[in-house]
């Protein structure tokens, strides 16, 4: 099993980055998200890495954190969630809004996912909801969620992405609450830019 990879990037995709590591070219998969925050070619970097091992393929999936990767790893135990689905709820919120999510029983984040409807986000929550509360992941008040799903909705309606909306709202202080103030300050920051 290899757990991570270090070493220099030798080419960036959209969906993967190939990282030459001792001559070696290794191609890691991840999402978007992930990768936007990886340098362009010569610049080291090291990937939590996941192997996953098909009849027909042998690919590694990679992550910046650990608890990302321990994440996608909890993931892809579900039946009918694999390595392409578990990126894609990864790319959607932070690692700990989407525990947080899952231990308070609110699938509204799942559902963003291409291919996760409706039955499927009820199915992770069922089957992971007392694993994140067991790990020390406390159920939140719904309406924190629920704001923070609504502000990102509204952006997106905006014309921003996913991913433009989800790191503009989390640089929002923790303070301001509510969803319309959430709102103004990430459309003032949005605005300065």
């Amino acid at each position: 099993m290899i757990s991570f990879v270090e070493g220099t990037i030798e080419f960036k995709a959209e969906k993967f980055v190939i990282i030459n590591v001792a001559g070696i070219g290794y191609k890691v998969f991840s999402n978007p998200e992930i990768l936007s925050k990886i340098s362009e070619k010569g610049a080291n970097v090291k990937l939590w890495t996941h192997q996953y091992v098909r009849e027909d393929a042998l690919e590694l999936y990679g992550f910046l954190h650990f608890a990302e990767l321990e994440l996608f790893e909890t993931l892809i135990t579900i039946s009918g969630i694999g390595p392409k689905g578990a990126l894609g709820v990864l790319e959607i919120a932070p690692v700990d809004t989407l525990k947080k999510a899952i231990a308070s029983g609110d699938t509204s984040y799942l559902t963003r996912v291409s291919g996760i409807g409706r039955k499927t986000a009820e199915k992770i929550v069922l089957e992971l909801k007392d694993k994140m509360l067991g790990k020390g992941v406390f159920s939140v008040d719904a309406p924190e969620l629920r704001e923070e799903a609504d502000a990102l909705d509204a952006l997106v309606q905006l014309g921003y992405s996913q991913r433009e909306a989800r790191e503009a709202l989390q640089k929002v202080p923790k303070e301001i609450v509510g969803t319309e103030k959430r709102l103004k300050e990430v459309l003032k920051m949005l605005g300065r830019k």
